[in-house]
């Protein structure tokens, strides 16, 4: 082959290819989709900016992923929890004093003469670790109920600091596992609440505390669900349920971080870590804080009254997925539908005076979807007794909307500076009078699931005792109870066991100042 061939076959081949690419450009370009989902070959402004403003940093290059801002926010105003526990004397239950008894008139005696020598006890003391946000500036802290609960002595280190004070326990609620607690300073840093509406599946966020006794430790992971339940605020086995609507994170939480800091890439208060799903005890992939808007609701109202004022929809209810199909279709609801099956509505609660009965499913609260249990009780849970709340349901696949006069569990909308009975640590109900009469008796109060409280730490008390007496006051239901406790700090319950009322009536002393 010629020179003059060769240079023409190169010359050929190139004008082909500088054709080609001119010709695909033109016509084929705009046709295919970028190396994002938006078809763009440019990164999307905000890829991983999940909330506005999240990136503050003085690294001029504004890297995403750079949590130092929110660390430098928050780490200040999450404080450590140490409490102490004294060993304390526990009394057994005593039956019904006999004739001798009653004729000696001294307990004491009386169990030593019969040989009984178990009537009291100790249970040793101990000591435990936690974490705290402060949120004020003049020592208000919150924190989770576990942490503080039964506490003789509770102090708080702040944080890269060798401060510590002794802190005072203002208010306790079981049911969402909170704690107000205060300490005597001024001019604390304090974290600033978020709106755990706000927050998605997917966004970042970090957790703050003290794990395992060290010093302020942060980590960080993605919001992986919201609205969890995991059952482990239970505390009854009444109707009166808890309230669990966590956000759940792969953010490493270990024991000791309870009570301390969720927050956001803005540094601000989105939830308090509360639980870990794990075998072994430590974290193994998921952690689980209180939404903050909850936890707003509940800290303003230990602060204001003393107790959570907790409102009820007063009603029974379940999950419409977890019924069988014969049941659906008699109830003529679709099992698809994303909501509450409302099991019962007793009269005099707030449902059924708003006209909502069994059968029923609630599907938004002040327009708010319910798409399960967490979700409803959630919402309820921002509410007091008096308030009004719109309820959306669907009955025979029509939807209705109607406002609810949300009352407290005595049936009325009374706001109740300071519950007594909740010192207890019991969930107790009025024993219903068919019930009653069973065991000959005109009323009572049921003992359901014991936890903690004053019965555990007093009594050897167990579920299934109905309290028929307090003091010198004849007890018949809840109100009775409350009444009597709210008089006397130390006073005598007595009662029979529900599965043994052959056995005689038992007695328990109570001091409901300790």
């Amino acid at each position: 082959m010629t020179f003059k061939q060769v240079l023409a076959t190169v010359l050929i081949a190139g004008a082909t290819s500088v054709a080609s690419v001119f010709v695909y450009n033109k016509y084929f370009e705009q046709r295919s989709p970028g190396i994002y989902q938006n078809g763009s070959t440019n990164i999307p402004v905000n890829y991983t900016s999940y909330i506005p403003n999240a990136i503050k940093t003085n690294d001029s290059n504004n890297t995403p992923f750079d949590f130092t801002y929110a660390s430098k926010v928050a780490v200040p105003g999450v404080v450590h929890i140490r409490t102490k526990t004294n060993p304390r004397q526990v009394q057994n239950s005593r039956r019904q004093a006999s004739p001798l008894q009653q004729l000696f008139g001294d307990d004491d005696f009386w169990d030593e003469f019969m040989g009984n020598n178990q009537r009291k006890y100790y249970i040793p003391g101990q000591m435990a670790s936690g974490s705290g946000v402060i949120i004020s500036d003049d020592g208000y802290i919150v924190t989770n109920n576990h942490v503080v609960d039964n506490a003789d002595e509770v102090t708080v280190t702040l944080a890269n600091s060798n401060r510590t004070y002794t802190a005072k326990v203002i208010g306790t609620d079981p049911y969402t596992d909170l704690a107000v607690i205060k300490i005597d300073a001024k001019d604390l840093p304090y974290l600033v609440y978020g709106n755990s509406d706000d927050v998605q599946v997917g966004q970042w966020v970090l957790a703050v505390g003290y794990p395992l006794n060290l010093e302020t430790t942060v980590t960080a992971g993605i919001v992986s669900a919201k609205s969890r339940t995991i059952g482990i605020n239970k505390v009854g086995t009444s109707n009166i349920s808890p309230i669990e609507s966590f956000i759940q994170t792969d953010a490493a939480v270990n024991q000791g971080n309870s009570g301390g800091a969720l927050i956001n890439t803005g540094g601000e208060l989105v939830g308090i870590n509360s639980a870990i799903a794990s075998p072994t005890g430590s974290f193994a992939g998921y952690s689980y804080a209180i939404p903050v808007n909850l936890v707003k609701k509940v800290v303003a109202d230990i602060m204001q009254y003393g107790s959570v004022q907790r409102a009820f929809l007063g009603i029974s209810y379940y999950d419409p997925n977890k019924i069988s199909d014969s049941d659906a279709k008699e109830l003529n609801i679709r099992k698809d539908v994303n909501g509450v099956l409302v099991a019962n509505a007793p009269d005099g609660g707030a449902a059924s005076a708003a006209g909502i009965k069994e059968g029923d499913v609630i599907t938004k609260i002040n327009g708010i979807n319910t798409l399960g249990i967490p979700q409803m009780t959630e919402q309820l849970a921002r509410y007091k007794p008096g308030d009004k709340v719109s309820v959306t349901y669907l009955r025979d696949n029509k939807e209705h909307t109607v406002n609810v006069l949300l009352k407290n569990r005595a049936g009325t909308t009374d706001i109740v500076k300071s519950y007594a009975i909740d010192k207890l640590g019991a969930e107790l109900y009025t024993v219903p009078a068919n019930r009653a009469s069973q065991f000959g008796l005109n009323g009572g109060v049921l003992v359901g699931k014991i936890s903690s409280g004053i019965i555990r730490n007093q009594t050897t008390m167990r579920p299934g005792f109905i309290i028929i007496k307090a003091g010198d006051s004849q007890v018949t239901s809840l109100e009775d109870l409350q009444n009597a406790l709210q008089e006397n700090s130390k006073i005598r319950l007595e009662g029979i066991y529900a599965n043994n009322s052959g056995n005689g009536v038992y007695y328990y002393d109570i001091n409901t100042n300790n």
